[in-house]
């Protein structure tokens, strides 16, 4: 008994995964992209960040972008999988992109989408400012 106990355990790790959200980019043709409103930015879609009565995009929520006293937000991550931030505008939270004197809201920071010479530089392939890039993934709690 205790060796198929074993073999489940190995084969079904009990780790959780994270509902992929889209990614923040400013590309509006790009289907992944929350700029595209028929894509991952439809206000329609429940799991869309753009949509205000959904989890992840209702102020109220406390997994939601929007909401600035928000706990569980969802995160970014780049195309490499290194984490770069939370999507919040709650502007106390350490990782918010919000937060202007935190490491990924600051607009001096190399890792900070608000800096336009390091993370948010238009011209990078991988930057969410990017028109014609493919951004960063957002990841649902």
């Amino acid at each position: 008994m205790r060796v198929i106990l074993l073999l489940f355990l190995l084969f079904f790790p009990l780790t959780v995964q994270a509902e992929y959200l889209g990614n923040l980019s400013a590309n509006e043709f790009d289907a992944n992209s929350t700029a595209n409103s028929y894509g991952a930015g439809n206000p329609f879609a429940p799991n869309s960040i753009t949509n205000e009565f959904g989890r992840y995009g209702n102020p109220y929520s406390n997994q939601s972008a929007t909401n600035p006293y928000a706990t569980e937000a969802p995160r970014l991550y780049d195309q490499e999988g290194n984490y770069r931030s939370e999507l919040s505008t709650n502007q106390f939270d350490p990782d918010s992109v919000s937060n202007p004197y935190g490491r990924y809201g600051n607009p001096y920071s190399p890792d900070s989408l608000n800096n336009q010479f390091g993370a948010g530089n238009p011209y990078r392939s991988d930057s969410p400012t990017n028109p014609y890039g493919s951004g960063w993934r957002i990841e649902g709690q």
